[in-house]
């Protein structure tokens, strides 16, 4: 989103200080989406990354894959005793709620674009403005 505001492409560096981390680690994560045709990177006085294709065209699941699909929920079955029947039993009711649960996740990230977020966040940015003006 802080690509989205800008009219001319982030440096790492950039966007490293927007987000309160490295650039490499920017850079790792940029890689990812480059390969993936979400975003491009220019070289020299005035490159940096900007977004390969209009924001209505990314959607969260497209960013999602690109990142290599990270583990959605921190929370599973356990493994303590895994020939326990109850273990077994409370592992299989579990299993099945995250798979329902990331199911319905992976719709809301096809049918969210970043242009979505984009106008969210300008709705939300305008209420922050007149709430402090």
């Amino acid at each position: 989103m802080h690509m989205a505001e800008r009219e001319a492409p982030m440096t790492s560096e950039d966007l490293a200080f927007c987000l309160d981390t490295n650039a490499v680690v920017v850079r790792r994560t940029m890689a990812g989406l480059r390969d993936a045709g979400i975003v491009q990177s220019g070289r020299g006085h005035g490159g940096g990354w900007h977004f390969a294709r209009p924001l209505a065209d990314i959607s969260l699941l497209d960013i999602y894959n690109a990142l290599g699909e990270p583990i959605v929920f921190q929370i599973g079955p356990a493994t303590e005793m895994p020939g326990c029947a109850v273990e077994q039993s409370v592992n299989r009711v579990i299993g099945d709620a995250l798979k329902d649960a990331e199911a319905i996740l992976m719709a809301r990230f096809a049918a969210t674009t970043l242009a979505d977020l984009a106008a969210d966040f300008r709705v939300a940015a305008q209420h922050c403005r007149a709430d402090t003006g």
